[in-house]
């Protein structure tokens, strides 16, 4: 006689209770004490960690904030000789040439990442894939030096000729062109966070359901509507952590930003073709020459780089937490 199905997933469920409680399975009633210890200590490690990093921060930024004062944020004059702290130059400076960097790498990423993953034979695409996870680990250095030797020299005669006769001079494409500055250091640091955003969005292209883009093709769409309509929403959280990766790589460059720029501290960009600075790269710079209020001063940049880092970040996730819920 066949057994009441409602009675069989009782006794089954009662049976799964059982073996989850029992002292075998259950960790806890074990009192596996050994690995409560390693994660406990594992935790107060790493929030010691936390609370030292920012409170060293915070304390070295202390002596900079007491000499500059408000000043520190409205103030265009940098010179750590002159004891002068205004690092609105620098901010401005890290902001422009991040964005520079986005305009460049986020759609040629994401539009190469599509292609890695949809468009591309099996083998071709493990060859590019490898290849892109070998120029995220090239050195900044080389970055930097490869832009003063090989791009400034192409941007210094054709593109930023091209952009002021294209323009006729309005901003941002006015002004002496020099071959470095903020436009070059934009397009290197570009070029240094594009591995990132094609791997982490190639990655998140991977994850999305075989039977979505076949249901699409099956009802009539064209590769085109395939990959920016289907493929390129479903995946757009992990594409916009891809984006938020390359964002804080590209505020945070130091050394290929210090050989670029020029290293002008003490004007306010107004155009792209402006020499200047970034906070990381007046650190890494004046950090090692600096005493008193002028390691202080050093600090507070740190300090504002850190939270300007972090703003990033945390707009980032809620903005994936929000279309979370709305999936």
């Amino acid at each position: 006689m066949p057994m009441d199905q409602s009675t069989t997933s009782t006794n089954a469920a009662g049976d799964l209770s059982n073996v989850s409680s029992s002292p075998k399975f259950n960790l806890a009633a074990r009192g596996d004490g050994r690995y409560n210890i390693a994660m406990r200590i594992g935790q107060a490690l790493l929030a010691i960690f936390i609370i030292v990093f920012f409170g060293s921060i915070i304390i070295q930024s202390i002596p900079g904030w007491q000499s500059a004062g408000f000043g520190f944020f409205t103030s265009t004059d940098w010179s750590n000789a002159d004891f002068k702290f205004g690092a609105l130059s620098l901010i401005a400076g890290t902001l422009v040439t991040t964005f520079i960097a986005l305009l460049f790498a986020v759609p040629v990423g994401i539009s190469a990442a599509l292609s890695i993953q949809f468009l591309l034979h099996r083998r071709l695409r493990v060859f590019f894939s490898s290849l892109v996870e070998v120029l995220a680990i090239v050195p900044s250095i080389v970055f930097g030096v490869w832009g003063v030797a090989v791009i400034s020299p192409w941007t210094q005669h054709t593109l930023e000729p091209f952009l002021r006769d294209i323009s006729g001079g309005a901003p941002p494409f006015q002004g002496e062109i020099y071959g470095i500055g903020l436009l070059l250091g934009g397009l290197v640091l570009g070029v240094m966070i594009l591995p990132t955003v094609v791997a982490v969005s190639r990655d998140a292209f991977a994850m999305v359901p075989q039977t979505l883009i076949e249901g699409a093709y099956g009802l009539g769409a064209t590769r085109t509507q395939v990959l920016f309509r289907v493929a390129l929403p479903a995946a757009r959280r992990g594409v916009l952590g891809a984006v938020t990766l390359g964002t804080g790589r590209a505020l945070g460059e130091t050394v290929a930003m210090a050989t670029i720029l020029g290293g002008v501290t003490n004007k306010f960009p107004s155009s792209a073709f402006d020499l200047g600075a970034t906070l990381a790269s007046t650190i890494a710079r004046d950090f090692l020459e600096a005493t008193g209020s002028q390691v202080g001063a050093l600090g507070s940049l740190a300090l504002i780089l850190t939270v300007i880092v972090f703003a990033v970040n945390y707009i980032a996730r809620k903005i994936i937490t929000r279309q979370a819920v709305m999936l």
